[in-house]
């Protein structure tokens, strides 16, 4: 069973961390089984205020975290009114983050962005080079970031072979039922889809 972990921060987007958690939470679930992956939160701290105030408690938090076979980074966040950076144009200079993101990118068979969680791995430096996607609303960040990076903002994921990137919000979910595909066949994508009754682009 491979395990998968989410990176949570305060102002996180919750569909972009919540909607492969179900995925991979759920997938091969459906006969009564164990299912294919073990999914947990990891944060900074142990307890995160997510959009819209949703309290969570990480399962994980840097210092005691496994190291995941899967490891997803999340969106979410922007600029209030005054021009304070919130979520992950906050996170994206935190330097704590962006240490443990690189290290254990050396470690993990999978690293993967939803969102703005690009602007995370652009900040590590892990996206020199090769491809990605992003919300619509940050594509302009993102060529200034990573000015070394092909963006395709028009597809709902970007596939690097190791490194995986989706679109905005929803995306994440379609992203991560391409990477049951890519993984463990169309099949299981399929059944997973069809469980939580979602007509997804099929790939």
């Amino acid at each position: 069973m491979k395990s998968v972990g989410i990176f949570i921060f305060d102002d996180v987007e919750v569909l972009d961390f919540a909607g492969p958690f179900e995925i991979f939470g759920v997938a091969g679930k459906q006969g009564g089984q164990a299912g294919y992956f073990n999914v947990f939160t990891v944060a900074e701290k142990p307890k995160i205020a997510a959009r819209n105030n949703l309290i969570i408690e990480a399962t994980y938090t840097f210092d005691n975290c496994p190291t995941p076979d899967i490891l997803l980074i999340p969106g979410g966040g922007g600029h209030k009114p005054d021009g304070t950076p919130f979520g992950t144009r906050r996170e994206m200079h935190n330097q704590k983050l962006l240490d443990w993101v690189k290290a254990m990118n050396e470690k993990v068979e999978l690293l993967l962005s939803v969102c703005t969680g690009s602007l995370v791995l652009a900040k590590a430096g892990l996206l020199e080079g090769l491809s990605a996607t992003t919300h619509f609303k940050a594509v302009e960040q993102m060529r200034e970031v990573a000015p070394n990076t092909t963006l395709f903002p028009e597809e709902r994921w970007v596939d690097n072979g190791r490194i995986i990137l989706s679109a905005g919000v929803s995306a994440g979910i379609d992203m991560s039922l391409y990477i049951l595909s890519k993984l463990l066949g169309r099949e299981v994508s399929n059944e997973t889809a069809k469980y939580i009754q979602y007509d997804y682009w099929r790939i």
